[in-house]
């Protein structure tokens, strides 16, 4: 068996939990999110987190799960509209928040994991985003220094990987997962189907397997539909 895979998240995030650390957690809402990896980690019982996450699921599911249990002590996001606990946290000053637009925290997670230190963008000039950032003019445009993002540990999760590591997202599931998975000092994926090297054509690679040191199959794979809207029929 390749040494990437292990047999249970438990196993898989062994050494590495502490409190006090930084994750990076991929995922939209509740779409494409490391529902076997959350709940391990909300298990091992860790505390004082630093999450790096577009949001925090919602109450009592994915990420949610970390903030009932106050193990986080700071989340870095873009959106937080569907969580009330969150919000409770958050207005009550139990929970540091780090707002990011949407796109400014992805180019943040990209260019922690290509070795960028920072970029300079117009998103968030004259707003409260840019309180205490560095601006400097470019061609006679507003730009405000934002910091590439890295983690001590990044989890995401595939649909499917191969022994080496390899990943394979599906459709919207993608989201923030391929720039997560190559921000963390140690990358943990959970994948619905494991196959051996060669069966995935490398041009429907998303993630290389230099970015993953470790590997699960999902042992959780909800897949919670976040709002559903059903519109009348005519």
């Amino acid at each position: 068996m390749s040494k990437k895979i292990f047999s249970s998240a438990d196993q898989a995030l062994e050494d590495l939990l502490f409190d006090g650390m930084t994750i990076a957690a991929g995922g939209f809402g509740l779409c494409g999110i490391p529902e076997t990896l959350i709940a391990a980690i909300q298990q091992s019982g860790i505390k004082d987190l630093t999450i790096i996450s577009n949001n925090a699921g919602v109450d009592d599911y994915g990420l949610g799960l970390l903030l009932r249990d106050r193990q986080v002590k700071k989340m870095v996001s873009s959106y937080v509209g569907e969580n009330k606990e969150f919000e409770r946290q958050y207005l009550s000053g139990e929970l540091e928040l780090e707002f990011n637009p949407q796109g400014t925290l992805a180019e943040r997670i990209r260019a922690g994991g290509a070795g960028i230190a920072g970029f300079y963008t117009r998103t968030g000039v004259g707003t409260i985003v840019a309180d205490g950032k560095d601006e400097k003019i470019f061609k006679g445009e507003r730009y405000i220094l934002e910091t590439g993002l890295v983690a001590d540990l990044a989890i995401v999760k595939a649909w499917r990987g191969d022994d080496r590591g390899n990943l394979v997202y599906r459709k919207t599931a993608r989201n923030f997962n391929p720039m997560v998975a190559t921000c963390g000092a140690v990358t943990v994926a959970e994948v619905e189907e494991i196959v051996p090297a060669g069966q995935i054509d490398p041009d429907h690679i998303h993630s290389a397997g230099i970015f993953v040191q470790r590997m699960i199959k999902a042992v959780r794979n909800e897949k919670r539909i976040e709002k559903r809207i059903v519109r009348a029929e005519i």
